[in-house]
């Protein structure tokens, strides 16, 4: 009876009549309907996806101009929503961008100047963003760098951490493990529930640094393949029809698709016999890009940051007085 006492067209806010009422506001919550988006909505949140997996450096600014042009005229807090609803922003640096969850342990990124010379030296992930016509799914999935594989992947229509570390144990589980595992800082892949995983096996954590576009650049491909490749030509309606889709296409990706870096093979073959693969990520100045590439930690020379240290310190050296030694910076995948 006292719920009826509560109406949103009251003076008071809802919560405050709850609290007179002695009601429960999940009580009053509950009786609410979804709202349901409207065909405006759906239609610029595609076009902002389509145009984000085109050009993902670009902002809300430069958002706003691409969706006018295509003849939808829209302000930028619009496309600001649209996009903060979508988990989407521009590749590039922005304020307080050092900042980390005081929570979340720091790992730095070990592959700078790495040679993958050889499988499960090197594994992967992310999550990309798939539009359905009611709403929206996330894909992640675990790639294997030398030889492009999908190992694993899995769907879902929210970002909890549980279903990467599915993912993750399923590859684990059907593939052995990796020397080295890279993830961007996403909070799925920062949370103890994943990182206990890769702890508990013994495998070396890597982590993207802010704004490097390059660091996981094997699987932001793989997404532009899945997009543009399967997704956007056929259209899913639902999350069983993606599942069926996905499922048809990494069949396809991994047993079928050649690569040009592969010299034209499979991932899958390549896999296998563990010849005619390979990645690296370079930079630009230092001494991964000319001289002998940074071994990893497991053969037990010096990791990464020490052999790049020397780099540094071998350019100072070099450096005419008065002169400033420039950063190491990657710039360029190779396979």
């Amino acid at each position: 009876m006292r719920r009826a006492w509560i109406g949103p067209g009251e003076s008071l806010a809802v919560a405050r009549q709850c609290v007179l009422a002695g009601v429960s506001r999940a009580t009053i919550y509950a009786q609410q309907e979804a709202s349901v988006l409207d065909e405006g909505e759906l239609l610029h949140r595609r076009l902002i996806d389509e145009e984000y997996t085109r050009h993902p450096f670009y902002g809300s600014r430069r958002m706003v101009v691409s969706l006018g042009k295509a003849g939808h005229p829209v302000n930028r807090k619009r496309v600001q929503r649209l996009m903060r609803l979508m988990g989407l922003a521009g590749m590039a640096p922005g304020p307080n961008t050092s900042r980390r969850h005081p929570a979340h342990k720091v790992y730095p990124y070990l592959l700078r100047g790495v040679a993958v010379v050889r499988p499960n030296q090197v594994w992967s992930t992310d999550i990309t963003y798939i539009r359905l016509p009611r709403g929206f799914a996330y894909l992640v999935a675990v790639i294997d760098w030398y030889s492009r594989k999908v190992l694993s992947w899995r769907i879902s229509n929210s970002m909890e951490a549980i279903f990467c570390v599915d993912c993750l144990e399923e590859a684990l589980r059907t593939h052995g493990k990796p020397e080295i595992f890279n993830s961007d800082q996403g909070a799925q892949f920062t949370s103890e529930a994943f990182t206990d995983v890769l702890t508990r096996e013994g495998v070396v954590i890597s982590r993207d640094g802010r704004g490097r576009v390059f660091d996981n650049i094997f699987v932001e491909r793989l997404w532009r393949n899945v997009k543009h490749e399967d997704v956007y030509l056929k259209g899913y309606a639902t999350m069983g029809e993606l599942m069926v889709g996905l499922t048809e296409y990494f069949a396809f990706y991994n047993g079928e698709r050649s690569h040009q870096s592969l010299g034209d093979q499979t991932p899958q073959v390549v896999y296998q016999t563990g010849i005619g693969g390979g990645a690296m990520i370079v930079d630009k100045f230092g001494g991964a890009g000319g001289g002998t590439p940074v071994p990893l930690r497991s053969t037990g020379v010096p990791p990464p940051a020490e052999a790049r240290s020397t780099a540094t310190a071998q350019t100072k050296a070099k450096a005419k007085p008065g002169q400033r030694c420039p950063a190491a910076t990657e710039v360029q995948c190779t396979a």
